[in-house]
C-alpha cells in the first residue's frame, strides 16, 4: 500500500487536469451512498464518505472542528484509503486534507465553467483558509480571473492571502468592506463555517455567479435568501438538499422549491439541464461535496505516482 503525502497529492493534482477528470467523473456510473455523520461528543463532526466504481472502492473520514480555529489549527482534517474494487486490497493511504481541499475548489470551477460568464475576470473570495488559498487557480483555470479581492472576518489574514495570491501573480487586494466587494465581483465565493449569512443578494451584481462551498450542514449558512431569489440555482448533488442549511433555510421559507433547482453537476455535464442562459442573469452553484470527487481525485493521484514510479524504473 502507498502512502501518498499532501505535496505529492497537490503535485499530481494541477487544476486543469482535476477539472477535466472530475467532468468525466459526473458523466460516469459510480455508487455514492449517503454520507454517515457521526458528531463526536460536541467536540467535531465526523462524516464518513464512501464511494466505488468497478475497479476502485474509497473511504474518506473527514473531521470538522470550527473550534479549532481558536487553537491554531484548520478546522478539517481528513485521510483517504483507496482499494481495488475487485478484491477489497488497500492500494493507498492519501492526505484526506489535500484531496478534499482540491477536489472542492475544482468542482467549483466545473460548474463555473457552465454558470460564470465567459468574460468573468474577477473574483472575490469569502473566507482566509485552505480552501480560500485555491480558489484563485482554480477559478483561473475555467476563466479568465486577473483581479481577486479577498475578504475575512479576520483582516490581517485577508492581507496575508492577498499577499501571497499576488506572489502567483494575481492582482489582488484585500476589502474591508464586504458589499463593496461583492458590488465588483464577477464571482463571489464564499468558503467559510459559517452559521449565519455572510453574503446578503442585495450586495450582489447583475450576471454575478455565486458560489458557496462551505456550508455542509443544517446548522451552517453563508448566503441570506435574498442571495436565492431571481437566480438560477444549481447544486453539486441531489444531497445538497438534505444536508445544506443555505437551501434548507430558503426552502423552508418559500423563496424556492426544490423543483426550481435548475440541475446537479452531472446534469450540467451531461447537457441535460442548460447553465447560465442570459449575461445579465445572476447564478448560484451550492456544494456539499460528494465522494465521487474524493474517488475521482484519490485515483488520478494513484495513477499520476504509478506513472512516475514506471519512468524511474532501469
Amino acid at each position: 500500500m502507498r502512502f501518498i503525502d499532501a505535496a505529492a497529492v497537490h503535485a499530481a493534482l494541477p487544476f486543469a487536469h482535476l477539472i477535466d477528470t472530475l467532468r468525466t467523473a459526473f458523466a460516469t456510473p459510480c455508487m455514492v451512498p449517503l454520507r454517515h455523520t457521526h458528531a463526536v461528543d460536541a467536540r467535531f463532526t465526523s462524516l464518513i464518505m464512501p464511494a466505488w466504481t468497478a475497479r476502485h472502492y474509497g473511504v474518506k473520514v473527514i473531521n470538522i472542528a470550527p473550534g479549532n480555529a481558536a487553537l491554531g489549527l484548520p478546522g478539517l482534517h481528513a485521510s483517504y484509503l483507496l482499494h481495488d474494487a475487485a478484491t477489497g486490497v488497500p492500494l493507498a493511504l492519501l492526505d484526506g486534507d489535500a484531496i478534499t481541499a482540491r477536489r472542492t475548489v475544482a468542482a467549483s470551477a466545473l460548474a463555473a465553467s457552465f454558470l460564470a460568464r465567459e468574460d468573468a475576470q474577477h473574483l472575490l473570495v469569502v473566507g482566509a483558509g485552505r480552501l480560500a488559498r485555491l480558489l484563485p487557480a482554480a477559478f483561473a483555470a475555467v476563466r479568465p480571473i486577473r483581479r481577486v479581492t479577498v475578504w475575512a472576518r479576520s483582516s490581517p489574514q485577508a492581507t496575508a492571502l492577498a499577499a501571497s495570491l499576488r506572489e502567483d501573480g494575481f492582482d489582488a487586494l484585500a476589502a474591508h468592506d464586504l458589499p463593496t466587494a461583492c458590488a465588483a465581483a464577477d464571482i463571489v465565493s464564499c468558503a467559510t463555517l459559517a452559521t449565519t449569512p455572510v453574503v446578503q443578494g442585495a450586495w450582489l451584481a447583475p450576471g454575478s455567479h455565486l458560489d458557496l462551498i462551505g456550508s455542509f450542514s443544517p446548522a451552517m449558512c453563508e448566503a441570506d435568501d435574498a442571495c436565492f431569489a431571481a437566480a438560477g440555482v444549481y447544486i453539486d448533488t441531489p444531497e445538497a438538499l438534505q444536508k445544506s442549511g443555505d437551501l434548507l433555510g430558503p426552502l423552508s421559507r418559500g423563496v424556492f422549491r426544490a423543483e426550481d433547482v435548475r440541475g446537479t453537476l452531472a446534469d450540467l455535464v451531461a447537457g441535460s439541464a442548460q447553465g447560465r442562459r442570459a449575461a445579465g442573469e445572476r447564478t448560484v452553484f451550492k456544494a456539499v461535496g460528494t465522494a465521487l470527487e474524493d474517488l475521482a481525485a484519490a485515483v488520478a493521484v494513484l495513477e499520476a505516482e504509478e506513472q512516475a514510479a514506471a519512468t524511474r524504473r532501469p
